[in-house]
């Protein structure tokens, strides 16, 4: 069975994805911070997570997490979830990933996601990982986006769908309204 990759991400209204917690040093702010997604919300990405075998992130993202998750210790388990499972990272200039259970990807990052979506047990979830996302996109590997949209509108940053990029029509899965005005969309490719 051909496990399926989950893009997950929180999205502006006008399309950004980049640097939402404003760790990424570009300009954008924590624009996510402002709101909260409350308990539905919360329980939302905790089932997202644990509904999934592996994560994979770009180099950025994993650079993030990897300097956060492992000192996070949480009564819901996430952090204990994310931290023991498979991790992948797509990336060139990484050799050795500190991150526990954490496999580097490196050369062609296509052939490498298409052989393990064929081989992995269960589903992959990226998250955030815009150049990784957009690397796989035309390749099709993609089956699912889940979209946290975010009430704001940021005028510039990296979007999810880049400029001359299309799909055609998506099949809507469901929508979830969460506190601030935030709404998580599910789709399938």
């Amino acid at each position: 069975m051909t496990s399926k990759i989950i893009v997950s991400q929180y999205i502006s209204l006008d399309g950004v994805i980049q640097d939402p917690v404003g760790m990424e040093n570009s300009g954008l702010g924590d624009w996510t911070g402002p709101f909260t997604r409350g308990p539905h919300g919360d329980r939302f990405k905790h089932a997202e997570l644990f509904s999934v075998s592996a994560v994979l992130l770009g180099r950025t993202t994993y650079d993030g997490f990897a300097a956060v998750w492992p000192r996070v210790k949480d009564e819901e388990g996430f952090a204990d979830r994310i931290n023991a499972m498979p991790k992948f990272v797509a990336s060139n200039s990484l050799s050795d990933a500190a991150w526990n259970n954490t496999t580097v990807l490196s050369g062609d990052v296509v052939a490498k996601v298409r052989a393990l979506k064929e081989t992995l047990d269960g589903d992959i979830l990226i998250y955030g990982s815009a150049g990784l996302v957009h690397s796989l996109m035309p390749a099709g590997l993609i089956d699912h986006y889940n979209l946290m949209v975010y009430p704001t509108v940021l005028g510039r940053g990296t979007r999810l769908f880049p400029q001359g990029y299309s799909l055609g029509q998506l099949v809507f899965i469901d929508a979830l309204p969460f506190n601030d005005g935030i709404v998580h969309l599910r789709y399938a490719v």
